[in-house]
């Protein structure tokens, strides 16, 4: 689920801010997919990850003039919007629930074909996350703490007992492997 845009995130972003709708376009093509893999780990539920999915976009989209480029790609900010639309749901949901269950309002369903879509992005553009897992334990804990919750070094090493230098070379290490990685299933 790749675009032809080659303007980075932050360059699509900051047009999108500006009401270019074929920027915004780009950057949601470029990262449905992972952001819908992310979701089905947070939910394990096709049809809350694909109306999630469509919050965090829309959240983007009011948010873009905020964006603040930290990182190579806006992937860590998305995955933190993830996140957070994931935990809102599961309190909302809650609530949610027992009000349909008390006035006996079934739950909405979502055709067939389009959670066969959401699963096929979510596994097109999933293989970074399962790339992932395929870590080491302490790089990817480190990892993810640093790019995906966008944590400090220090607040990291104190967390894993150990440096702040070995957590820089974990993270460096991570990365420099999931490069590699990704270099390798290009050609």
């Amino acid at each position: 689920m790749g675009t032809n845009d080659r303007r980075d995130d932050a360059q699509l972003l900051a047009a999108a801010a500006g009401g270019d709708r074929a920027a915004f376009s780009a950057f949601y093509r470029r990262h449905l997919g992972a952001v819908l893999a992310a979701l089905l780990r947070e939910t394990r539920d096709r049809e809350l990850a694909a109306d999630l999915a469509a919050e965090v976009f829309a959240t983007v989209l009011l948010a873009a003039d905020a964006y603040r480029p930290e990182h190579p790609t806006a992937l860590p900010w998305l995955c933190g919007i993830a996140r957070n639309k994931a935990r809102e749901s599961r309190r909302r949901g809650r609530a949610q629930d027992r009000a349909r269950r008390r006035l006996g309002i079934p739950r909405e369903a979502i055709a067939e074909d389009d959670l066969d879509r959401v699963d096929e992005l979510a596994a097109h553009d999933g293989r970074l996350l399962a790339l992932l897992d395929e870590l080491p334990e302490q790089q990817r804990a480190a990892l993810r703490a640093r790019v995906i919750d966008e944590r400090d070094y220090a607040e990291i090493a104190r967390e894993q007992g150990s440096s702040e230098a070995a957590v820089r070379q974990r993270v460096s290490r991570a990365l420099a492997w999931l490069r590699t990685q990704t270099t390798t299933e290009r050609r």
